[in-house]
């Protein structure tokens, strides 16, 4: 589920007048899933908030980077073990009893489906909005997890099972199909201990800082017991579940002459042979199929739904017009033929004029700046993405491939084309705007002087950066140094002297006469104030001829 569908809060308080608790959360909202853990360490051990504190980040890392082929449950119960086993092994080696122990509740949100977890007796609950109810039926809880506690009078705070508390744990798993306005609470038991289910229920809508400060007013801020709540709520569900629920063909091959849902398929565009020109009653299109391989991979089946809603949803004049046929018996989507060649093929003889690559220019980062509005980046900005075009005998671009569009600050590691990723995406930080500036001017470089500012880089390859770029203007005396500042600038490998926005590029792209004169860090004095090291040559000259005449 992606960031725009899911609103999140945590908040925690710890008891009395301490500073820090014993409990611990955390919460994240992935490009796929939303992991949330809610973790409150046993009271009684010594270390029950490093146990909580190591658990919590544990799991949400390790289900972060599960391996695609296991199933959640699987993941989520595996996870569960290697944590708990590794937290009752530290406890034995280091004070050889039971110390590193705590509770755990634990949901994963992936599409429409929640997946939970709960060791001990924090809790996890679901409110549904259930329309034509009575006002009672519609406020209350639903109790997803089990408690793990006694049940006879007075023992009820006696843990029969905890994390780290045993060698081997046997966690309460639950699945349930979600809808769209479910809010889902996670919280310790130093809540729902101070809190009805009515006012659970309806502090929920306030959000998990309510719902704590709610407790603590209770016992005029000086609380019990630790207090921590999260809440999940499903503003809508993820629209693309339909595209991928869809009952579709998935061709091995496909041959031209071929008739698909009344397009005529006529050549294939791609070695791949998965996106064809076509033709229907006498107009040209493109069709993209799914890649063969989605129909026994989940992943590729993801992917290419993610590029299908891409495509539908970005309607603008940067990108070809598309369609998703709604009565389609194989899975495609159909783009708008655009006659022109890709840049590429375009400058495969001779660079890209200057005037073609400021509008290049001003046309990408535009572009950008579109996506940006929905939280996206394009992902795979180079030459062979972009086609030329000529509209009203002027010469236009066209933004092709949805593929790798994807959400903002995304792990995608290195999603994309190597030669275009910028530095700090070798080290697996996140995609955003400076890792897209990076793509536009190792774009404009390579069009403008048919080579690579660091080189071809291979798939899988650790590049080194450091060595100095050649000025574009050794490679293309018709670059005005303006241009050439600009280029520097968005490939300069820090990104704190990197372009920060879209915006801030596109200014200087479109006022010249405002760009300064940009160096990199290995040019000398005389390079970068040529005219004030004429001057202090001048003067030492002077000094030392005056100091001549004296002595």
């Amino acid at each position: 589920m992606s960031k725009q569908n899911i609103e999140t809060s945590g908040f925690t308080l710890a008891k009395g007048s301490q500073l820090k608790g014993d409990d611990f959360f955390d919460v994240k909202v992935m490009e796929n899933i939303t992991v949330a853990v809610v973790c409150d360490g046993v009271g009684s051990a010594l270390e029950g908030a490093q146990a909580a504190k190591h658990t919590t980040t544990f799991l949400i890392n390790a289900l972060k980077n599960r391996p695609i082929s296991w199933s959640m449950e699987k993941s989520i119960k595996h996870f569960i073990a290697n944590i708990n086993r590794v937290l009752y092994l530290e406890s034995m080696a280091d004070y050889e009893r039971e110390e590193l122990v705590t509770t755990l509740t634990l949901v994963v949100i992936e599409g429409d489906q929640l997946y939970g977890a709960n060791v001990g007796d924090s809790r996890i609950y679901l409110q549904r909005a259930t329309e034509g109810r009575s006002q009672e039926e519609k406020k209350q809880l639903i109790q997803l997890s089990e408690d793990h506690s006694m049940h006879e009078e007075g023992m009820e705070n006696v843990l029969t099972a905890a994390m780290g508390l045993e060698e081997t744990v046997t966690p309460y798993y639950f699945e349930n199909k979600l809808l769209a306005g479910d809010q889902i609470l996670l919280c310790s038991d130093g809540l729902y201990n101070e809190l009805s289910d009515d006012i659970l229920c309806e502090g929920m809508k306030m959000g998990a800082s309510f719902l704590v400060k709610k407790a603590s007013k209770l016992h005029k801020d000086s609380l019990p017991d630790d207090t921590t709540a999260v809440v999940l709520e499903i503003k809508e569900l993820d629209p693309r579940l339909q595209f991928k629920a869809l009952d579709l063909i998935i061709q091995e091959q496909y041959k031209s002459g071929e008739v698909i849902d009344g397009y005529t398929l006529i050549s294939p565009l791609i070695q791949n042979n998965r996106t064809w020109l076509c033709e229907k009653r006498g107009l040209k299109f493109v069709i993209k199929f799914i890649p063969y391989e989605a129909l026994d991979d989940v992943r590729q089946l993801d992917l290419f739904v993610k590029e299908v809603w891409m495509a539908k949803r970005l309607k603008a004049g940067f990108f070809p017009k598309s369609l998703v046929p709604k009565n389609r018996t194989h899975r495609y989507y159909i783009m708008a033929y655009v006659e022109g060649k890709t840049l590429k093929e375009y400058t495969k003889k001779k660079s890209l004029s200057v005037d073609l690559s400021v509008e290049l220019a001003k046309f990408i980062l535009k572009m950008s700046q579109f996506l940006i509005q929905y939280d996206l980046v394009h992902g795979d900005i180079k030459p062979e993405n972009i086609i030329i075009t000529e509209r009203k005998g002027k010469l236009v671009f066209k933004m092709i491939d949805f593929g790798n569009i994807t959400e903002a600050y995304s792990n995608v590691t290195r999603a994309g084309t190597p030669s275009y990723l910028a530095p700090e995406r070798f080290k697996q930080l996140p995609v955003n705007e400076q890792s897209e500036i990076y793509a536009i001017g190792v774009t404009l470089y390579e069009l403008m002087t048919q080579k690579y500012p660091f080189g071809e880089i291979e798939p899988f390859q650790n590049p080194s950066f450091e060595k100095t770029i050649k000025n574009p203007t050794k490679l293309n005396a018709k670059i005005p140094t303006w241009l050439e500042s600009v280029i520097l600038r968005a490939l300069d490998v820090n990104i704190d002297t990197r372009y920060h926005n879209y915006s801030e590029m596109l200014y200087e792209i479109s006022n010249p006469e405002k760009v300064k004169p940009y160096f990199s860090k290995g040019v000398s004095f005389i390079e970068r104030e040529p005219l004030l090291a004429c001057r202090v040559v001048l003067g030492a000259m002077i000094v030392l001829n005056v100091l001549q005449l004296i002595f």
